[in-house]
């Protein structure tokens, strides 16, 4: 059985979780405390970070952008790049935006400030970098809205990869509560489409010890 090692709140690990799933791969879940940075596992990943999946033939791959590439070519059915070169730019350029900017501008401000930082042991969140991810969001979900009246899915005609890369980190960001769904109709309608997958099931009935998510986090309604 393949393996894939993470953190419940990790937007990471829970795009490649909606990967496998969207593939109809199944998978064991581990939790990996990063912060004990165990031995067997920094061997593996020496940048000590989740997700990392640990195939039944005994390849690990780390990073998550690496193991979507490796899933979608190692098995090509229901593919998640897109079918033609420009949907295939168009979905790397997507989840670049959402991995790099929208986790540094919103999500790293907010869930690692209120949950990770608190974990590892690195002192009380910082309001200021708080403040800045409440702000950046808005233009985040205005530009989600933006793609989602413009195509069918964020990156074109069919949902891929880039839609889990988005719906990862709202989902995180969802589950502590820090989502304005006010801010954009188109985002919370496309939101909700994605929420309602098969695939992303098990990520609403995650809960996490001390953090009880808004009633909304698991309505398949909105």
């Amino acid at each position: 059985m393949r393996i894939l090692f993470h953190l419940p709140l990790s937007p990471f690990a829970r795009k490649v979780r909606l990967a496998l799933a969207e593939k109809r791969l199944p998978f064991d879940l581990r939790i990996e405390r990063v912060w004990e940075r165990r031995e067997e596992f920094m061997t593996v990943n020496p940048a000590g970070t989740v997700p990392v999946l640990q195939e039944a033939n005994g390849l690990w791959i780390a990073d998550s952008y690496a193991i979507c590439e490796y899933l979608d070519e190692a098995y090509p059915d229901n593919p998640l790049l897109g079918r033609t070169l420009a949907e295939r730019a168009e979905v790397r350029r997507l989840v670049a935006w959402f991995d790099q900017k929208f986790y540094a501008e919103v999500t790293r401000n907010l869930v690692f400030e209120k949950q990770m930082k608190r974990v590892l042991g690195r002192g009380n969140p910082d309001a200021a970098a708080m403040r800045a991810g409440y702000a950046n969001l808005k233009p985040h979900l205005e530009y989600i809205g933006w793609l989602a009246e413009s195509r069918a899915w964020l990156a074109g005609p069919q949902l891929g990869l880039a839609d889990l890369a988005a719906a990862a980190q709202l989902s995180a960001l969802d589950y502590i509560g820090d989502v304005d769904w006010s801010i954009s109709d188109a985002a919370k309608d496309w939101y909700a489409r994605v929420k309602s997958r098969p695939s992303f099931r098990p990520l609403l009935g995650d809960r996490v010890t001390g953090v009880t998510p808004p009633a909304h986090y698991d309505d398949l309604d909105f």
